[in-house]
């Protein structure tokens, strides 16, 4: 076997039974050699772990190799009810292993950590999504991670936190003010989104995969309906993907100033905070003129977008990057020579870039820490494909990196308007699919969101429903690197910390 996923045929061989069932990027199932087999290429860094989950008799894995060029998937029968464990030699599949645990019922064999994860022992029956659901049984305590030494202490944050954040818990073990080990404990929020998709309509699962997250419902649903039009082979109008693209950096550039600012008040700086807040509101004010949504929800739908862009809504963007660019420039310096800013950001909560690679950490958590991967530019799916931008790196891995690399990118979306706005043509925004269905196909697409890449794996049934959809959210791995990060820092930094990775609750809780 090669050492990297050079082409399709290294799936393939894995198993001696490759299907043409998945587009664009191929499938195979593979025996249990083979499963591990992948699993030893992704301890050893060869290929990154792109997702893992779970089917009513299977579980599925996607790969990508370093440097990025080809991905595939494996799939694994669990007819036995379990499968070779993934993370027992590769830690960044665990979660992803409990969580098809709970709700499936598949074991890990020879998983490292048997706890549940999603399931807090209220759905009324246990691994739901599966087909050996029984009544649920009352759950011990959650067994939070021993820590052992002298003077050490602990303490409890959340689930219930100030303001209108989502619920998440957060166990601390310090040593005077000093973090020794945080634990995060997730899955408040579960929505039961997965169950929800099965069985829906075309339109139903669009609206759903909308709101797995709702500051990237532009990026998840431009995911889904990708993975959609892949397995029917769809072709999406030129316009509609220009519009997409001017949806997803809207998106994506509201969104950075919402976290550039409420970094910055975190540090106690709340002056830019205000300027950000105000930034935020023009791009959500424009593109509520341009789209009729300020979230922009339901506007991404499969076959090319629900509505055209409104009749002033080209001039509503133009002003909005005029002003931004007036701006902006004065809000990085003042970032940059306010020293106590300085003093609370750099070399706070450092990311090494190898734990950065290791975890396939996407979007500004892994960039600033050297990691260099875009889907945007790395599987250049259209409109960027014909579009010209970069990709800022940075290798400190503090909480200062974080910050340049949302400011970086803030300049190159406005840019990437700029290019969208001058290629917009007249013509059609959407094509019918109604007739395209194609019974057992299955598509995946990889989508470039705020956080990082979005991944999503949509199967369709005989009736052109969904029969199987996965949505996977660049959370699932970043919140393990965020314990990482503030292990040696003090607990008044957690809150900066957890600002500068600005996961998702809800994209992870599913």
């Amino acid at each position: 076997m090669t050492g990297t996923l050079r082409d399709a045929a290294l799936i393939g061989s894995l198993a001696g039974a490759s299907t043409d069932d998945q587009r664009p990027w191929p499938r195979a199932e593979v025996s249990a050699h083979g499963w591990l087999a992948l699993a030893d290429q992704l301890a050893k860094g060869e290929l990154t772990l792109l997702g893992l989950w779970g089917d009513t008799d299977a579980v599925h894995m996607a790969v990508v190799n370093d440097p990025p060029s080809e991905i595939a998937v494996a799939s694994i029968g669990c007819r036995d009810g379990w499968f070779p464990s993934i993370g027992a030699r590769h830690p960044p599949a665990i979660r992803l292993e409990r969580a098809i645990r709970d709700l499936y019922g598949h074991e890990p064999r020879d998983a490292s950590d048997r706890r549940p994860w999603l399931d807090f022992g209220q759905w009324g029956v246990t691994h739901p999504l599966g087909r050996r659901a029984e009544t649920a049984v009352s759950r011990l305590p959650y067994a939070f991670l021993p820590v052992e030494g002298e003077d050490l202490h602990q303490i409890p944050v959340g689930p219930v936190h100030a303001g209108i954040i989502e619920p998440g818990h957060f166990r601390f073990t310090a040593n005077g003010e000093t973090v020794v080990r945080l634990e995060a404990r997730l899955g408040y929020v579960h929505k039961g989104t997965e169950s929800l998709l099965n069985g829906a309509p075309l339109e139903r699962a669009a609206r759903l995969a909308g709101r797995v997250s709702g500051d990237s419902t532009v990026a998840f649903a431009f995911a889904f309906a990708r993975a959609v039009e892949a397995a029917l082979d769809v072709q999406v109008p030129r316009r509609a993907v220009l519009l997409r693209g001017l949806m997803a950096e809207l998106e994506r550039v509201a969104n950075h100033l919402g976290d550039f600012g409420a970094i910055c008040n975190d540090a106690s700086f709340v002056l830019m905070h205000a300027q950000c807040g105000m930034l935020r509101e023009r791009v959500l004010r424009t593109a509520a003129i341009a789209f009729g949504h300020r979230l922009m929800m339901d506007c991404v739908v499969p076959g090319g977008t629900a509505d055209d862009i409104s009749s002033n809504g080209l001039a509503s963007m133009q002003a909005l990057l005029s002003e931004i660019r007036g701006l902006l420039p004065e809000l990085v310096e003042l970032y940059d020579n306010t020293a106590s800013l300085q003093d609370r950001t750099v070399t706070t909560g450092i990311l090494k870039p190898a734990l950065a690679r290791q975890f396939g950490a996407g979007g500004y958590v892994g960039r600033a820490s050297g990691r260099s991967f875009d889907a945007r530019r790395d599987f250049a799916y259209p409109p960027y494909d014909e579009l010209t931008f970069n990709v800022p790196v940075l290798e400190e891995g503090d909480v200062n990196a974080r910050v340049w690399i949302r400011i970086r990118e803030i300049e190159h979306s406005l840019g990437l308007i700029d290019q969208l706005l001058g290629k917009l043509e007249a013509g059609p925004i959407h094509t019918d699919i109604g007739g395209a269905a194609t019974a057992g196909r299955s598509g995946i697409a990889l989508v470039e969101g705020f956080r990082g890449d979005i991944l999503a794996w949509v199967k369709i049934a005989a009736d052109g429903t969904i029969a199987r959809c996965h949505l996977r959210d660049p959370s699932w791995f970043q919140w393990p690197l965020l314990e990482a990060v503030i292990e040696g820092n003090i607990v008044a930094d957690f809150p900066l910390c957890n600002k500068s990775f600005n996961c998702s609750y809800s994209g992870h809780d599913l």
